[in-house]
């Protein structure tokens, strides 16, 4: 009996995005027409081959986000739709939604690098560890929604991320230490 699965695997990288095909098919011949459709955020519904049983890596040419020609760029996060069939695929489909974080990723990861550990001020360094784990928090929230097709839910756990991540980069963290002080004696 044939099972359809897939899973999107990290690839560390803002312009490229991965899916697995980690189903169960039945013995005989290949599967027919496998192909995958994507809901990029902001650019619409792309449909593409696909390669069973492989990690399937796509890039913003692949995803029609780019042309020919161009340079590549990076992939936006959002919430994406994805739909792996094989034919006929009105009867042998699978259905993922997800949402790509790697810019919001890479931009807390600068953050982070930024806090200094070493800091002599215990309640300054205590404070920015505590706001980059709400950080944190919020962008596990916004994965967690998106796997449960809560997209509303999704797109606001990562906006106020973003937000929060900007105003840390930007000094405007409101850490002085007093809240740690007055939240954790």
């Amino acid at each position: 009996m044939t099972t359809l699965n897939i899973l999107v695997v990290p690839t560390y990288n803002t312009l490229t995005l991965g899916v697995m095909d980690v189903s169960t098919y039945s013995p005989g011949p290949a599967p027919s027409s496998p192909s995958i459709e994507i809901e990029v955020p902001s650019f619409g519904l792309v449909t593409l081959p696909f390669v069973i049983n492989e990690i399937n890596i796509f890039n913003s040419l692949s995803l029609g986000i780019t042309s020919v020609g161009e340079p590549l760029l990076p992939i936006p996060d959002g919430v994406y739709k994805l739909k792996y069939s094989i034919a006929p695929a009105y009867l042998n489909n699978v259905e993922k939604t997800i949402i790509r974080v790697d810019k919001l990723q890479e931009k807390f990861d600068e953050a982070f690098m930024k806090l200094d550990m070493m800091e002599c001020d215990r309640a300054i360094k205590t404070q920015s560890k505590v706001e980059l784990n709400t950080i944190y928090f919020f962008i596990q929230g916004a994965i967690a929604a998106a796997n449960n097709c809560a997209v509303e839910t999704s797109n606001r756990l990562y906006a106020q991320a973003d937000r929060m991540l900007t105003n840390f980069m930007n000094g405007d963290c409101g850490c002085s230490g007093s809240n740690y002080l007055i939240n954790f004696p």
